[in-house]
Parts: structure tokens; C-alpha cells; sequence
């Protein structure tokens, strides 16, 4: 009920009668339904969950305070019922979630005075974490952390980056995960050098750096990890490298706390691997918030000018990386609180050769 409040006040800031949400995220933030289709209305009136029937069952087991309604006419007559019953003038629509077809294509068939759009009104209220979010999304992490401990078990030349990433995926699905919370990254060698690298065919080779970049979905919600390892013996370079990461990052969590900018958190870890010669490298923002969905805001960047507060979710992800030769990430989840963090990811960060 508490959630429904929040959107309540909303409306009422705005002067909107009622709003259908349509982004599946908002949607099984405020009514429960994880099924991905239909759409939640909301007025002062009435709270109801509208889904054809394939969804019927599984939309009343999960919308505990939410009225099911299964549509058999198509969505537009339930939607006009309510306008009309409701006396709605203003509705407002999810025009961000929306193509701009769909935003004009809804606004012509609704029975509104006026059809408006609301931007990231819904998914701001998703921010800030509750004890039982933050709750689910260690659990999720917990999977990761577990996930990671195996893998090193697994890891040896001859692998290929496919293997590596299937062993990952197939390990946190058999220990509790619901899905995958993003596509697996392993990367080796050169491959490394990019960020957001696809798992290949290549072959582990001894005196690689490996990047592996996964998380998962418990209960809705993500969790995100990245460890870099090297496979046999680091050399002198990639032991330097390696530790310009992990300060940047350590020092980031020590400092990061509610009430700065993400800009100013971001700065923690970049002005670390900046002053080490290494800034250019350092191509990407240090973080970005986790809950339901993989990324959310706000982020920890250059650029973010929002505030951090006591219940954040955010990603702490530093990084070099050198085009042709290899990159470096060290990524942990943690939530923002009054004065420090609580770090959710429990894995070694040490360097390990395998």
C-alpha cells in the first residue's frame, strides 16, 4: 500500500486522475505481477492488473493488493470504463516505455481529456532500496560470490571463454538463480581489453588476464560481479595494472557514502588510476544502481549530478583497459548508507593466478 501511495501523491502533484503503467519493471515494482505483459491502472478509485487470458492464474497468485482483471475485449474498452467511471481528464501514460507510436496510437483511442506523459516519475520511486529489496539482491549476489568459487576450480588453459561462461550460468541456475540478470562476459587476453566482450571460441592460454562480468535474478532482482584472474603466473606488468584497479576501487568503497554527487563518487576511483598514467584507460562510468533491473539510476559518473541516499543500490566497477594487450575489472554491489557502504560482494579481490 505504501507504494501505491507514493504514486498516489504523484498523480496528485501533477494533476493526473490516473495512469497506466506499462514498463514491466514498474509494474512488478507496484503490483507484484512478474509476467511481463498487460498494464496497471491506477486511479484514487481503483488499483487493477489487466492481462489477456494466458496470464490470468499467474497474475492473481502474485497481485496480493491489486485487482486481476482478465481482458477478453481488448485493453482500450476496460481502459475507457474506467475513464468514463472514474471521470478521468488527465491520464497519464509511461512515454519514455512507450514508442512514440504507441504513446500517439494509445492517446487517440483513450476517452481522455488529455493523455500525458510521465518520464521517470515511477522508476525514481525504485531508487531506494527497502530492507527487503536489499535483502533479495545479497541473496542474488550471494549466488555470484559462490558461482565465482567454483569457477576457479574449473578455469585451465584450453578452456574457451563459451565453456567458461556456460560453466558460470550453468552453476547459479542450479544453485537458486531465477535467470540470468544480463549476458555472461568472459574475456581473455586482448579480448579483455574490451569492456562489454562477448564470450568466443578463444582459448585460455597461460599468462592471460581473464574478465568475468555475470550476475543473476533471485526473486527479481540482480546481482552484478566482475573478477579479473590470470591464468599461471602474472608478470610484473599485469601485477601493477592489476593493483592501480584494486586501489582505485578499494578507496571508492571506503569513501563513497549518501549525501555526495555520483560524480564525486565516480571521482574516488578515477582520480586513482589518473594520477597512476592510466586515466585514459578508464573509459566508462565507476558505477551504476542495481535492483530489478540490471541498470537503474542513478549512476556513479562524471556526469551524474544526483545524490547518493541511504538505501541506494550501486555497483562499484573500476577498470583499465589497453587496447591489443589486455583490461582490468573489479566489480562488488553495495548499498549506500549514512557514513559508508555495506559491500554485498564477499569474493577475493586479491589477485589470483591460476
Amino acid at each position: 500500500m505504501r507504494k501505491l501511495a507514493e504514486v498516489l501523491l504523484i498523480m496528485k502533484s501533477k494533476d493526473i486522475d490516473a495512469v497506466v503503467i506499462s514498463d514491466p519493471y514498474n509494474v512488478r515494482y507496484l503490483c507484484g505481477f512478474s509476467g511481463g505483459e498487460g498494464y496497471l491502472y491506477i486511479s484514487e478509485k481503483r488499483q487493477c492488473m489487466l492481462v489477456d487470458s494466458r496470464y490470468t492464474i499467474w497474475a492473481c497468485s502474485e497481485c496480493k493488493d491489486t485487482d486481476v482483471i482478465t481482458v477478453t475485449d481488448g485493453y482500450y474498452d476496460y481502459f475507457n470504463r474506467y475513464i468514463s467511471e472514474d471521470r478521468v481528464n488527465v491520464l497519464a501514460l509511461e512515454g519514455k516505455h512507450l514508442t512514440y507510436y504507441e504513446f500517439e496510437k494509445m492517446k487517440d483511442k483513450l476517452n481522455c481529456g488529455k493523455a500525458v506523459s510521465l518520464n521517470d516519475e515511477i522508476a525514481a520511486l525504485r531508487m531506494i532500496k527497502d530492507k527487503d529489496e536489499v535483502s533479495l539482491i545479497e541473496k542474488a549476489e550471494a549466488i555470484g560470490d559462490a558461482a565465482f568459487s567454483y569457477i576457479l576450480t574449473r578455469l585451465a588453459p584450453g578452456m574457451t571463454e563459451k565453456e567458461a561462461a556456460m560453466e558460470i550460468e550453468m552453476y547459479m541456475r542450479n544453485n537458486g538463480a531465477d535467470g540470468l540478470s544480463f549476458e555472461t562476459i568472459v574475456a581473455s587476453g586482448p579480448n579483455s581489453a574490451s569492456p562489454h566482450a562477448v564470450p568466443t571460441d578463444r582459448k585460455l592460454c597461460v599468462g592471460d588476464f581473464v574478465t568475468m562480468d555475470f550476475g543473476c535474478i533471485f526473486k527479481g532482482y540482480c546481482s552484478d560481479m566482475t573478477r579479473t584472474v590470470v591464468i599461471g603466473k602474472a608478470d610484473e606488468k599485469q601485477k601493477e595494472i592489476y593493483n592501480i584497479v584494486l586501489e582505485a576501487q578499494l578507496n571508492a568503497i571506503e569513501k563513497l557514502r549518501s549525501g555526495i554527487t555520483g560524480a564525486c563518487g565516480d571521482s574516488y576511483a578515477r582520480d586513482v588510476i589518473s594520477e597512476a598514467g592510466y586515466g585514459e584507460y578508464f573509459g566508462h562510468g565507476l558505477g551504476h544502481s542495481v535492483g530489478l533491473y540490471i541498470h537503474e539510476q542513478p549512476r556513479l559518473s562524471k556526469s551524474e549530478s544526483m545524490i547518493l541516499k541511504p538505501g541506494m543500490v550501486v555497483t562499484v566497477e573500476p577498470g583499465i583497459y589497453i587496447s591489443g594487450l589486455y583490461g582490468v575489472r573489479i566489480e562488488d554491489v553495495v548499498v549506500i548508507e549514512d557514513g559508508g557502504v555495506n559491500n554485498l560482494t564477499h569474493s577475493d579481490k586479491r589477485l589470483i593466478e591460476i
